[in-house]
C-alpha cells in the first residue's frame, strides 16, 4: 500500500527549545523517503519518529544556515554505518558546495555508501521518477535558498458508467488504457484526467515569485511562519514570513492543506499562528506543526 505523509522531526527556527528540535521533515512518498532540511539533532528525532536511514532516498537542503543543515553529518554517517543499499541523492544550493563537503566529512568515518550529489544552480527540474518530478525555485533569503516542489504525473480515472455504455468490461478495460482506444472508442470517452498530487516545501524567505510558484495548486504546502503578524517588520528585516503572509500565499494558490512551521522561540502560544492564518482568509486544512507529528497528504479529489 502506498503511503504519502509528512513526518515532522523538528519545528524550531534558529535555536531549539525544550519542546521543539531544530528543523527536519521527512516526506514519505509511496516507497521513497525525502528528507528536508536536517537540522541539528535530526538523527535522534528520526529514531523517536521510527524513521530509519534505510527509509531515505533523497536529502533536500534549502540553504546552509545551521538550523537547516547541521544535522547532515550525523545523518550521512548513519547512512554509512547502516550501509544503506540503495542510491541516496543530496540536493542543495550549488553556491554552498563547500559547506556540503565540510558537513559530509566533518569527522572521520568509514564510507560505505556513495551519496550522489545533485546541486541546484537555478529554477527547474532536478529529477524525474515514475512517481514524481522534483523541481526547485529560488527564494529570497540572506543566503542563496531554494524551495522544493514534488509533482505527480497526471493519470486517468476510468468512469464505470461510460465503460458500461460502450460495452467495455473485463480485460478490455486494461486494453483501452494501454492502447488508447478500442473498437473505435477513444480513451477520453470512458475516462477523465486524474490530476497528480503536488507537495511544496518553502523555508526561510521573504515573499517572492518563487514562493507563489511553489505553492500554486498544492495538495500540501509546508511553509515557514517564523513570526506573527505584529512582528512583520522583523520578518522583513530577517527575510522570513509571518503566519498571515504564509496563509495568504496558501489561500491565493488554492492549497488544500497548509502546514505552518519554523517558529521563533519568542512565541509560547502556537494557537495564535492558527488564529492569524484563519484571519488571513485561509479556509483549507490547517496544521500548526509540532515535533513528531505525522500529517497525511490529502487524498486525491
Amino acid at each position: 500500500m502506498s503511503v504519502r505523509e509528512l513526518v515532522v522531526l523538528g519545528t524550531a527556527s534558529q535555536v531549539p527549545t525544550r519542546h521543539r528540535n531544530h528543523n527536519g521533515y521527512l516526506l514519505r512518498w509511496d516507497g521513497e523517503g525525502i528528507l528536508f532540511d536536517p537540522g541539528e539533532g535530526t538523527q535522534r528525532q528520526m529514531l523517536r519518529a521510527g524513521v530509519a536511514a534505510h527509509d531515505l532516498n533523497r536529502i533536500c537542503v534549502t540553504h546552509f544556515h545551521g538550523d537547516h543543515a547541521l544535522g547532515l553529518p550525523g545523518v550521512i554517517q548513519r547512512i554509512n554505518l547502516d550501509q544503506v543499499p540503495h542510491e541516496i541523492t543530496a540536493h542543495y544550493p550549488k553556491s554552498g558546495q563547500r559547506f556540503f563537503e565540510r558537513l559530509q566529512y566533518a569527522t572521520p568515518y568509514r564510507a560505505t555508501v556513495l551519496i550522489t550529489e545533485g546541486p541546484v544552480a537555478g529554477d527547474g527540474v532536478l529529477a524525474q521518477t515514475p512517481s514524481y518530478t522534483l523541481e526547485a525555485r529560488r527564494l529570497s533569503h540572506s543566503v542563496e535558498t531554494y524551495g522544493y516542489r514534488i509533482v505527480e504525473p497526471d493519470g486517468r480515472r476510468m468512469l464505470p458508467e461510460r465503460l458500461a455504455a460502450h460495452g467495455i468490461k473485463g480485460p478490455d478495460v486494461g486494453r483501452i488504457q494501454r492502447e488508447g482506444s478500442l473498437g473505435g472508442v477513444p480513451l477520453d470517452a470512458v475516462s477523465e484526467v486524474r490530476r497528480g498530487q503536488r507537495f511544496a516545501f518553502v523555508m526561510d524567505t521573504r515573499l517572492c515569485d518563487g514562493v507563489y510558484a511553489l505553492a500554486e495548486g498544492c495538495d500540501m504546502l509546508v511553509i515557514e511562519s517564523t513570526f506573527l503578524d505584529e512582528d512583520e517588520q522583523l520578518a522583513v528585516e530577517h527575510a522570513h514570513l509571518t503566519a498571515g503572509q504564509a496563509a495568504r500565499v496558501a489561500r491565493d494558490g488554492g492549497v488544500r492543506h497548509l502546514v505552518l512551521t519554523h517558529f521563533s522561540q519568542r512565541y509560547t502560544d502556537p494557537d495564535e499562528f492558527e488564529r492569524q492564518a484563519r484571519a488571513a482568509g485561509y479556509e483549507g486544512e490547517l496544521t500548526v506543526a509540532h515535533d513528531l507529528l505525522r500529517v497525511p497528504v490529502p487524498k486525491r479529489r
